[in-house]
Parts: structure tokens; sequence; C-alpha cells
């Protein structure tokens, strides 16, 4: 596509104050979740995943589930940019902003800003949301744990969206090729 007809403004934000940001939202998920989990499974509640004697595989597995939590939602935005990018997954791509030890997941096109929003959000509802929601069903403390986490985790995500979503769902979007970001192609 031509963006001859398009003005571009790139929109930074910045990841020191993404990671306050995170524990703003950490402390809101926290109520948001753990307020209704306790008075639901206040007589009692699941606190392992997996009901193991083994006191290793306790360590290990919570932070065995961070570090493949943060690998799935860097590759959910994958597979949702691939999914409204013309070259599909030829147009992702995946790293680590070292200066702040942030992996990021790349979309190297223009996306309309309606698609873009979808692949920004997918990490939050599918690793946050859902498993919020689904510890308050089944009363599983280390589920619980995981949405709160993985909701705050979400926070440059947020950020993004509150910087996006006024604009026109038609209008494209490319993520910024070297900073936490993106430009927007607004037509004239």
């Amino acid at each position: 596509m031509n963006f001859d007809n398009f003005v571009k403004e790139d929109k930074i934000i910045d990841l020191m104050k993404a990671n306050l940001v995170a524990l703003k939202y950490l402390v809101l998920f926290a109520i948001i979740f753990s307020v209704p989990f306790f008075i639901i499974w206040q007589n009692g509640f699941s606190a392992n995943l997996f009901s193991s004697n083994n006191k290793l595989w306790n360590l290990f597995a919570p932070v065995a589930g961070v570090i493949l939590g943060i690998v799935i939602h860097e590759m959910i935005h994958g597979i949702f940019f691939a999914m409204y990018a013309q070259k599909g997954f030829s147009a992702v791509k995946f790293g680590i902003l070292w200066k702040m030890l942030t992996p990021y997941c790349h979309c190297k096109e223009p996306l309309k800003i309606k698609h873009y929003i979808i692949a920004l959000l997918a990490p939050l509802v599918l690793l946050g949301i859902i498993p919020g929601i689904i510890s308050l069903i089944t009363g599983n403390l280390m589920l619980l744990v995981f949405g709160i986490f993985f909701s705050a985790a979400a926070a440059g995500d947020l950020m993004i969206y509150q910087l996006i979503k006024k604009e026109n769902p038609e209008d494209y979007v490319q993520d910024h090729p070297t900073e936490a970001g993106y430009t927007i192609f607004r037509q004239k």
C-alpha cells in the first residue's frame, strides 16, 4: 500500500514509565480479581495448579510459568499481527530491547488500527483476564496470581491503547522499529 497521501506521526511510550504504570495495574488487577476470589473462596481454595510434594518443582514452577508466560505473551502478539499482515508471519519480528530487558514482538508492516488494537490487547485478555476469571470459577490461587501478573504485564500495551483508541480505526499504524510505540498514518 502506498502511504504518500498520509501524514505520519510517531507515538512513543517511555519504558521506565511503563514499568511504574505496571505497578499501578498490578494493584488494580489484584483488587479486581482478589476481592471476589477471596469472597467466593474464603472457605477453601487450591494453592497449586499441579499438586506436587516436590519442593524443587514448587520453587521452579512459578519462575518457569513467568518466563513461559512472557514468551507466550509475545507469541500471541505475533499470531494476531500475522493474521492481519499481508505478508503473514514474515512481517513479524521477535526480539529483546536489551537496555530495558524487555521482550517485544514487532510487525514490520502497517495494519489498520482496528486490527492493531486486537493484536495489542490479545495477550491481556488471553493471559490475564481469562485466567483471572477461571480462577474465580475454580478457586485456584496460582491461576489467580498468574492472571493478575499477566494483566499487569500488559501495562505497555494498555499505555499504547490509551494513545491509539481515539484514532480512526480505518487509518493505519505500524510498530515503531526501534522504540516502544508506533507510527500512525492518517489520511490527509
